[in-house]
């Protein structure tokens, strides 16, 4: 049996972890899932948007440390071939099409570093967060290090990260590291609602807003200037942009192509 579950429905690409019994310990066989699933993402015209969620009480306790100890000891990172994206956003390309993921119960290290890659996070209110990677004798490498901090600020990140210390779903929220509650259980229903938003929206403006916003966390603002309104040109000569006008136009809800 897959340890991820890959399903395509109204323009969604939905990844459910399927390892409950080992609490979805990252293996290298569902790190090659994920990774091979977000490059379909990537290359499919048909698919807009991503939900990543997992089955049982638990999204993950951490990784398959056994088999990830080589990777990470070789200095080789995550394991990034042809024909995948990496889920950390570490290695390699990033992805260019919005994820939204559903967490629950444990969400540690690598679960809080995909989590951080994604562009909307819902939380089950009975989740619990941890990088407990100084306490295994090294430290986050999936990205936590340089995003953290960036999401709750410098103070926040580095008492969680330097002790391994837990923190709660309200902890994320009041840190803007997520952006809503649920109880437990409705937390994929919800990325799912979200995730059709995202999908009935111009799929060519969605993906050049996403380039945009990353491109201004690292660049200055004339920089950013410059990259918006060259990257809008094509957008703006696009059969979306001209539903657009025509359904502003006609008062109606515009039906995009990604064209």
């Amino acid at each position: 049996m897959s340890q991820v579950e890959v399903t395509t429905k109204n323009h969604i690409m939905h990844l459910h972890l399927t390892r409950p019994q080992k609490y979805n310990a990252l293996s290298l066989e569902m790190y090659g899932a994920l990774a091979e699933s977000l490059y379909r993402l990537e290359t499919d015209p048909d698919l807009r948007v991503a939900v990543v969620s997992a089955e049982g009480r638990n999204f993950t306790a951490g990784v398959e440390l056994d088999q990830w100890a080589p990777y990470f000891g070789g200095g080789q990172g995550w394991p990034i071939d042809e024909g995948r994206i990496d889920p950390m956003g570490v290695t390699g390309p990033q992805h260019s099409k919005p994820i939204v993921i559903a967490v629950q119960g444990y969400c540690f290290t690598w679960g809080v570093e995909m989590l951080l890659n994604t562009e909307i996070r819902i939380a089950a209110n009975d989740t619990q967060f941890q990088m407990l990677e100084v306490q295994r004798g090294l430290f986050p490498c999936g990205g936590a290090t340089f995003r953290l901090p960036r999401e709750i600020g410098w103070g926040n990140a580095q008492r969680v990260l330097l002790t391994g210390d837990r923190w709660s779903a309200e902890d994320a929220l009041r840190w803007g590291m997520v952006q809503e509650l649920t109880e437990p259980g409705a937390q994929i229903d919800r990325a799912l609602e979200l995730a059709t938003s995202v999908a009935d929206a111009a799929p060519l403006g969605v993906q050049g807003l996403l380039k945009a916003s990353r491109y201004s966390l690292e660049n200055n603002r004339e920089s950013c200037a410059r990259q918006m309104f060259t990257d809008l040109i094509p957008i703006m000569k696009s059969d979306d942009a001209a539903e657009g006008v025509k359904s502003f136009v006609e008062r109606r809800k515009a039906v995009f192509t990604g064209r």
